[in-house]
């Protein structure tokens, strides 16, 4: 495209699991061989480890372990946060350390938090990062990423920093930073070519007249600036976050995040991006490389899959509970959980779940009778009577991922507060975390297929000839996530707007592959086929 430089977000909570156990080695959590490879095609760096970092990822990137700690307070000077930090920031430190610039290699800045004028004041947390990076020996310069506005700017800029504008596409951007501190410099760290989009809103579009419009006037300034994204990607597995502007609200993520980004989830150029390219070339005084050619694509004929076993069937040892709580409290991170209790006293009539985070089936004696959606505050459902003396209740929370971004993060999954029967609060009760990790899907024991109920994993093989990227299309299923061979290509949901999921070339191979897919509302055999675009 003509641009020199990779700004790349780094995601605390994939690399820190659980409380001081790290994986930087392991598939793709290896940041130093990605750096590396940027410093071999003559890219520089731009760091954005966080701690926080938004990106419409799980929680913005911050550990679901703090929210273990019932009253923890994150982004601030909170010592219980702080300490969880400083640990995250001294390991980091390590690996990136021999690539920076003042070592040779290609990071040039360090972005400190993320977007923070948005969320808080708390300067002293922001000194206290940077000073937590000089001391572990990162003594490249450092900005911050604010809205040119003057609020977010005050309470998100620290002296001696680097000013970046989210975004920043004019005069008055650029005048806004000056009034904040004229004596650093200022550019557009978050330029906009794509945007998300949510389950149940249709596919977001950026007009590529706008992007083109705004690239040329930081062009034509002599502005730097980094386009957020210039590829899209996908949240694979649980790693999708949410939004949410009301105690109320739910906003999650699809699956896909091909952003309507330049560069398209894929890894293929697009329309926008050879816009983006001429533009570029008419600024720059070297050749632009060749456009790589397309990614090899290949559709597959329809897979019918046929009900293997249900989740009923495949549960482990139970927690006790007097009430239920999150699942961070069993040391869960994202997936699902379960909640079963005997009814006495009330045994039907309104059912009340406070507060369901996110998507709760209802079951009576092992009978589905509802869903409860947490988005719009409506958590009661009907209890039907029963001929049992203590009908047992049991109720199948789905976590659709920890909201990253506002005042509402502090976001905890699961059952996490009550539940209640008439107002009365029903106890006691059995807890089965299900985080359907790999083993465990590995792992599934077939049962009788005439006798299952809502919450049904079905699996079959097929054959390839060959392998490319392919989208599998979920069209003829409901609500749920697919595996194949053994990768978790994330969610799907019959509300669209994606009905897609990307799989790329390398979880394939030439021969038999396994596609699994666990769905909480689909009961019947249903047919599943690569397609080779995500619409």
């Amino acid at each position: 495209m003509g641009c020199n430089t990779i700004a790349v977000y780094i995601f605390w909570n994939y690399l820190e699991t659980s409380p001081g156990t790290f994986d930087f080695t392991s598939t793709n959590h290896n940041i130093a061989a990605f750096i590396k490879i940027c410093h071999e095609e003559n890219m520089w760096v731009l760091l954005r480890p966080g701690p926080y970092v938004c990106a419409e990822w799980d929680f913005g990137g911050l550990p679901p372990y703090l929210l273990k700690i019932p009253d923890i307070k994150i982004r601030c000077s909170d010592e219980r946060y702080m300490s969880a930090v400083t640990r995250y920031v001294n390991r980091l430190s390590t690996e990136i350390k021999p690539l920076l610039c003042t070592h040779g290699g290609p990071v040039l800045m360090v972005q400190i938090e993320n977007e923070y004028g948005s969320y808080a004041n708390d300067k002293s947390y922001l000194e206290a990062l940077r000073k937590l990076w000089l001391k572990n020996g990162i003594d490249v310069p450092f900005y911050t990423s604010d809205g040119p506005t003057p609020f977010m700017l005050e309470a998100g800029n620290i002296d001696g920093t680097a000013i970046g504008l989210d975004s920043g596409g004019s005069d008055d951007d650029f005048n806004e930073a000056k009034k904040r501190n004229a004596s650093v410099p200022s550019f557009s760290s978050e330029t906009y070519p794509g945007w998300l989009t949510h389950w149940g809103e249709h596919w977001a579009k950026v007009d590529t007249t706008d992007i083109l419009k705004e690239v040329r006037y930081l062009l034509s300034h002599h502005k730097s600036f980094n386009l957020y994204v210039v590829h899209g990607g996908t949240n694979f597995g649980f790693t999708a976050g949410a939004n949410a502007f009301s105690p109320v609200q739910f906003q999650p993520d699809v699956t896909s995040y091909d952003y309507d980004a330049p560069i398209d989830e894929q890894g293929n150029a697009t329309p926008k991006y050879y816009a983006l390219r001429h533009l570029i070339s008419q600024y720059v005084s070297y050749k632009i490389p060749d456009v790589p050619k397309p990614v090899a694509t290949i559709e597959i004929p329809a897979i019918t899959l046929q009900p293997f076993t249900d989740i009923w069937n495949n549960l482990p040892q139970p927690v006790y509970s007097v009430q239920p709580k999150p699942i961070e409290d069993y040391n869960q991170q994202s997936g699902y959980i379960i909640y079963r209790t005997k009814l006495t006293g009330h045994k039907s009539g309104k059912l009340t779940i406070t507060e369901p985070h996110d998507y709760a089936l209802v079951f009576l004696d092992g009978k589905f009778i509802d869903t409860v959606y947490r988005d719009g505050g409506r958590w009661t459902v009907d209890l039907p009577a029963t001929n049992s003396p203590h009908p047992q209740l049991e109720i199948l929370v789905e976590a659709m991922g920890h909201i990253n971004f506002g005042q509402y993060m502090i976001d905890r999954k699961g059952i996490t507060d009550r539940v209640t029967l008439n107002g009365m609060t029903l106890m006691n009760w059995q807890v089965y975390s299900l985080p359907m990790n790999e083993p465990f899907i590995t792992n599934l024991k077939k049962q009788n297929t005439n006798s299952l109920s809502n919450g049904i994993f079905f699996k079959t093989d097929f054959n390839l000839n060959e392998t490319g990227d392919t989208y599998f299309d979920m069209s003829h299923f409901k609500k749920g996530v697919v595996w194949v061979n053994g990768h978790n290509l994330g969610r799907y949901w019959f509300i669209g707007p994606q009905q897609r999921l990307y799989c790329p070339a390398s979880w394939l191979k030439k021969g038999s592959n396994e596609v699994t897919v666990f769905d909480v509302l689909q009961t019947n055999e249903a047919s599943i086929q690569g397609m080779r675009t995500l619409q």
